[in-house]
């Protein structure tokens, strides 16, 4: 049984997250985000956007993994923006859980996967989900580019 005492100290806790300076990953130039939410799917390639478009959690940094190999981190409104070959790709975010998402990336299409921040119980969780164009380029709007090193 709670007693009203932990649950002063949790709520307080929260709120110590949702209210802490924002945490920071590298940015991209204004130019490159002009672009990236411009830009469409070439033939040959998938275009595909993860974004965390919420401000809940935003002192907290979280990981995202693309196929095995660490991609970055994102912080609140960020996003990536990636044009993969086609074929299967796995994304992960690891914050107090891990998260997967598999996307069957066809040439030509454009995904947006969201990933959505969600209270946890040491910490912040998240969960991907892929949603459509709409839901997704409203998120990615309102985001900024991550920057990344070119493989």
């Amino acid at each position: 049984m709670y007693t009203r005492r932990s649950l002063l100290l949790v709520l307080a806790g929260a709120m110590l997250v949702i209210t802490s300076a924002c945490a920071s990953v590298p940015m991209a130039s204004l130019e490159m985000d002009m672009k990236a939410k411009n830009m469409s799917a070439p033939q040959d390639k998938a275009l595909v956007y993860l974004y965390r478009n919420e401000t809940f959690g935003s002192a907290i940094k979280m990981t995202v993994n693309l196929d095995g190999k660490f991609a970055g981190q994102t912080a609140r409104k960020t996003y990536f923006m990636w044009l993969l070959p086609p074929g299967n790709h796995e994304f992960v975010s690891v914050t107090e859980n891990t998260s997967r998402l598999n996307v069957d990336a066809k040439a030509g299409q454009t995904y947006y996967i969201w990933q959505e921040v969600k209270m946890g119980m040491w910490g912040a969780r998240s969960k991907l989900q892929l949603v459509d164009k709409a839901k997704g380029k409203k998120g990615v709007d309102v985001s900024k580019l991550i920057a990344t090193n070119p493989e």
